[in-house]
């Protein structure tokens, strides 16, 4: 089982999905999809963070395969000095700024101090790396059943 860093661990509900970096969708989902079998919803654009984001299921497990939609994309950035591969581990949680507030109230180091848009109309926010063990984490908010046939 997976379980998040012990500062996170208070606010999380489990894991969200395991984010990949690649230089291109095209090329990179032969290997999940043909390979491995796991079906695939349409890709997103992320605007906000110049990205597309192609999301892979294999069960109810996702996978994220993360590529920039522009040369300023911080996903450019990682691939420039590290090449493709793990990029971010992704937590659920029930209240973003809450669990933003309980962080920062706590001193942990964020780069999102406010909920922002992510894929598929969810609410996400990063946590820095030096705060978790040297990985990048972010945290996901499902849209509200309210808002989710909007």
């Amino acid at each position: 089982m997976s379980t998040p860093p012990a500062v996170l661990a208070p606010i999380v509900k489990g894991l969200h999905h395991v984010a990949i970096a690649v230089e291109s969708l095209e090329k990179a989902r032969g290997a999940y999809e043909q390979a491995l079998g796991l079906c695939s919803s349409p890709i997103e654009h992320v605007a906000n963070q110049k990205v597309n984001v192609l999301v892979l299921y294999a069960g109810a497990q996702r996978i994220e395969l993360v590529e920039p939609a522009s040369p300023d994309s911080p996903v450019a950035g990682f691939l420039a000095k590290r090449g493709g591969g793990v990029h971010h581990l992704a937590w659920k949680v029930d209240d973003l700024a809450a669990a933003l507030a309980r962080l920062e109230a706590a001193g942990v180091r964020l780069i999102d101090k406010a909920p922002r848009p992510g894929a598929h109309h969810t609410q996400i926010a990063f946590v820095h790396p030096s705060a978790t063990g040297g990985v990048l984490m972010e945290l996901v908010e499902e849209p509200r059943a309210e808002h989710a046939s909007a």
